[in-house]
């Protein structure tokens, strides 16, 4: 028996941008629906839609919408999600079950991983990746296996600071994901601009990132591509505030009993208090530098 054939929606700005050979962006819609709190969520949204536009191309928010795989979100849609009315968390596993149930899914960067296969989206710019968790060694993202398997350029600051760094980093390296320092020779660390962790590749120009993902692509290459660079220096937190702020939220999650899919907005809420919203501040200003990268790099690779 053939599966039952799926048409997935397109926003008409995202057609006529297909259409016209313009340069895309996928965005994740979790970052909105889970990840910061309102009124924050809005401002993100609308930093990142508008410095991928500013960079000369378009940006693609991806959701399931009433069951429906969405490239971009009306204004309905994208109302319902940043007011997390009914939206679930959706990472790669869930894509299928939320759009038989009729679902409204943000999804992950996994869940945007295969989102951006599906339809043909080359770039993609999200915070930070999922990974290594501290711990529990065996508990690592879904992120990481999507990476492995999916033929995207990821623009990022890292892995998210609640996570064990260096193991992540060892993990993508195991799992052949090239790591690539934008304005940068070390891992960042989310909110922080140094971890210590140093990569093997940098390179400082869109056109460069162009040239490279051209040749891993060219030699067969199956995986993603990340592109990290630092938060804005002015925006940043230090490490050492960070790690505080990291280690009793977790010390908080584990006393609340909190577990799976939970634990990662609840830890990104609680560093916020605990960092008097210094976090919430890097985090948007991430997001937008970010979502400016991967735009330019979407046009470099359309030059």
């Amino acid at each position: 028996m053939s599966a039952h054939p799926l048409h997935p929606r397109s926003t008409a700005a995202i057609d006529a941008a297909r259409q016209r050979g313009g340069a895309l962006v996928a965005l994740e819609s979790s970052v909105f629906a889970q990840g910061l709190l309102p009124p924050f969520n809005r401002e993100a949204a609308t930093r990142m839609m508008r410095a991928v536009t500013d960079a000369g191309a378009t940006p693609v928010i991806t959701a399931i919408v009433c069951g429906v795989p969405a490239f971009g979100l009306d204004d309905d849609a994208l109302e319902r999600f940043l007011a997390r009315d009914g939206v679930r968390k959706v990472s790669a596993r869930d894509l299928g079950i939320a759009v038989a149930d009729g679902a409204d899914g943000a999804t992950t960067v996994a869940a945007t991983l295969a989102m951006c296969a599906l339809g043909s989206l080359e770039v993609f710019a999200t915070g930070g990746i999922g990974g290594v968790h501290r711990d529990a060694a065996f508990d690592e993202s879904a992120d990481l296996v999507e990476l492995a398997r999916t033929p995207v350029i990821v623009t990022c600051a890292g892995a998210k600071s609640i996570l064990d760094l260096p193991a992540t980093l060892e993990r993508l390296e195991t799992l052949g994901v090239p790591v690539v320092g934008y304005g940068t020779d070390e891992l960042p660390g989310f909110f922080s601009v140094s971890t210590g962790l140093r990569l093997t590749s940098r390179i400082d120009t869109p056109a460069g990132i162009a040239r490279a993902w051209r040749a891993h692509r060219a030699l067969g290459r199956q995986s993603a591509m990340l592109v990290v660079q630092p938060p804005p220096a002015e925006h940043a937190v230090p490490v050492e505030v960070v790690e505080a702020a990291t280690a009793a939220a977790l010390r908080a999650a584990r006393d609340a009993g909190i577990r799976g899919a939970a634990v990662t907005p609840f830890l990104l809420a609680d560093i916020q208090q605990r960092t008097q919203g210094r976090s919430v501040q890097a985090n948007l200003a991430l997001l937008e530098n970010n979502a400016r990268l991967a735009g330019q790099i979407a046009v470099a690779l359309r030059a």
